[in-house]
């Protein structure tokens, strides 16, 4: 082997090394590199070959001592190749004499950087040569080089125009355009446009989904899964050769998981068995920079492969992120955040935790703040009892549907059929009421049209009519596909009975409300404002206080549970309950008899005293 010696550098072939002083002698650079189309094209492009043809033209020519230096699997039109920044490291040290490349698209595809960085070398006084393109600036300069500059630049951009329009086949027709299978799942090894479910992350991905169901929020899910000595991602895939991350290995801490990963976990529908494509687009083959494309423009398949989650497990999981739950002193956000509404305003309640934990109407706290002449009431309601009132429906219900499940089904049915019965007539309704209309605006436009060619109207006054006329057309079309998506999406009555009896039967137990019984059974709380039995002018609340409540649950809303008790035990709650009203009754007639004493003996101990004014 001649004289030759190594560099450290990332895709550096090894060389012999000579005794070479490089303090004395400056170096000759022998630079390869290939990129993946280069790889498809011919094996003679590969790294060895050539590393093989500069080697022997640095022989041939007496160009010593010299070094390779390489670039695999690197692009021509991006200058952060290891290699390539190996070797403006030695040019900045002035060690290089010369440096040769197989021709002029192994040193760039940019005609533009190409250009810049050889006006570098020049000053430098570095020699260039391209074995293959007859280069070497040694010999004078080559009028033909910036064209080849500028081909291998168009070569590059063909290239990406070919993948580019690959790829959009491929993600058209619902093949995974992701390289990577997202943490859960791998590449199946029969298919890759396959995934399979990798069961121990996917039970991590579960757990995560879980977690955030119970009301966790995502640094106290990193938390817990660091404490728990969870991998995190890259790690857990690298150790298991799934795919490489850089320095995934090298990490001080393995199971640190980032707040924006479990983030960007939550909100993937991978993990419900869809296929996602075209999320970020790049500006230009030049560009590493990927631009995020708008959720709506994303191209969704679904059921393309076994799903980690349940759709409705993620729905949930959405509707809970939409709502900003911030916590307090207390330590923890509160669960039914999100879940009240007025029944008067429709606005949601706020919740307040001084004193005592409940809920007012944001209208009329938004409204006072502002000094509103008119704002709604406070619809105050406790935490304590909504939770009460929240456990006893979701027990009672539970109940209901585990002993007399055929009866559930039958009157999910029926009140489901009266709902969409009404629903169906008022829609179609007005489906063929805007159809009506569209054929009529088609026949006023034929009429305008005929009055602007006769010269009846003005051509400024028929765009401007013509204007409108579409502009209703295309506003009652949008409406009747709106209406057409509502009729079509009505779920069948003994599927939202089955959703609901696979909810109870997940849960064993009911003697205690949790938060994730919340997010799982209620869909919305509408709070009336309270009543009471007595009000007069100088005292208001006087008697007892009732306010209604109304609870929907998931799938089958506003749902009565009739009461199947015998008559001696509703007889003998009715007497409980009329025995405890007046047990209240007498506790706040004594009550307000001790304050009336109390202000009296009050008075009797501080006489008003007389004034007396003196005479002047």
């Amino acid at each position: 082997m001649p004289n030759a010696f190594v560099l450290s550098a990332a895709n550096v072939y090894d060389c012999r090394k000579d005794e070479v002083n490089m303090d004395k002698q400056k170096l000759t650079i022998l630079y390869e590199r290939l990129s993946v189309e280069d790889d498809r094209d011919s094996e003679s492009n590969s790294i060895q070959n050539q590393r093989a043809q500069l080697e022997d033209y640095a022989e041939r020519n007496n160009l010593k001592p010299y070094i390779h230096l390489s670039d695999d699997g690197y692009s021509g039109t991006g200058w952060n190749r290891p290699g390539w920044l190996k070797v403006l490291e030695e040019v900045e040290k002035d060690n290089v004499s010369c440096i040769v490349f197989r021709d002029l698209s192994r040193f760039g595809r940019d005609h533009l950087r190409v250009g810049l960085y050889m006006e570098l070398f020049d000053s430098k006084s570095i020699r260039l040569i391209m074995v293959n393109d007859g280069i070497d600036t040694a010999k004078g300069e080559d009028d033909f080089t910036p064209f080849r500059a500028i081909m291998s630049e168009w070569y590059a951009r063909d290239c990406s125009r070919k993948v580019k329009s690959a790829l959009q086949t491929k993600g058209r027709q619902g093949k995974p355009l992701s390289t990577k299978p997202p943490y859960g799942f791998i590449r199946d090894p029969n298919n890759k446009d396959r995934w399979l479910v990798d069961s121990e992350a996917a039970a991590v991905v579960r757990r995560i989904f879980d977690l955030t169901i119970e009301g966790k929020g995502s640094f106290e899910i990193c938390r817990i899964l660091h404490d728990d000595k969870v991998e995190r991602p890259s790690y857990y895939q690298a150790k298991r050769g799934h795919v490489m991350y850089h320095n995934a290995l090298e990490a001080r801490d393995p199971y640190v998981w980032g707040s924006h990963m479990i983030t960007f976990m939550l909100t993937r529908p991978e993990y419900c068995g869809h296929t996602v494509n075209f999320r970020s687009v790049k500006p230009s083959y030049k560009s590493r920079k990927q631009i995020p494309i708008p959720r709506e423009e994303w191209l969704i398949f679904e059921n393309t492969h076994e799903a980690i989650v349940t759709q409705e497990t993620f729905d949930l999981v959405q509707q809970l992120r939409q709502t900003v739950r911030r916590t307090d002193t207390v330590g923890e956000a509160n669960p039914l955040t999100g879940l009240l509404f007025c029944n008067d305003c429709g606005k949601r309640l706020y919740n307040h935790r001084k004193r005592i934990d409940h809920y007012t109407c944001s209208g009329y706290v938004q409204g006072r703040q502002s000094f509103a002449d008119e704002h709604c009431s406070p619809h105050y309601a406790t935490v304590a009892a909504i939770r009460e009132l929240l456990l006893d429906i979701i027990r009672k219900t539970s109940g209901y549907v585990l002993q007399h499940e055929a009866d559930f089904i039958e009157k999910v049915r029926e009140s489901s059929t009266l709902r969409h019965g009404e629903t169906t007539k008022t829609h179609k309704r007005q489906i063929t009421k805007n159809e009506r209309r569209i054929i009529e605006l088609d026949k006023l436009f034929s009429s305008l049209y005929e009055d602007k060619e006769k010269g009846i109207i003005t051509e400024e006054r028929f765009v401007l009519m013509s204007a409108g006329f579409e502009r209703e057309q295309a506003d009652l079309r949008t409406k009747n596909i709106t209406l057409q998506d509502e009729l079509d999406t009505f779920n069948t009555d003994s599927a939202k009975a089955d959703n609901f009896i696979a909810l109870v039967r997940k849960f064993t137990r009911f003697e205690e409300l949790t938060t994730s019984m919340i997010y799982e059974f209620v869909d919305k709380i509408i709070i009336h404002e309270s009543v009471w039995t007595e009000q007069t002018e100088t005292e208001r609340r006087k008697g007892t206080r009732t306010q209604k409540v109304d609870v929907y649950l998931k799938y089958i809303g506003n749902f009565n549970v009739p009461d199947t008790r015998p008559p001696e035990e509703i007889e003998a709650e009715r007497i409980a309950e009329e025995k405890l009203q007046r047990k209240r009754q007498q506790k706040r007639d004594s009550e307000r008899r001790r304050r009336e004493r109390v202000r009296t003996e009050t008075a009797a101990q501080n006489p008003p005293q007389e004034t007396v004014c003196a005479a002047v």
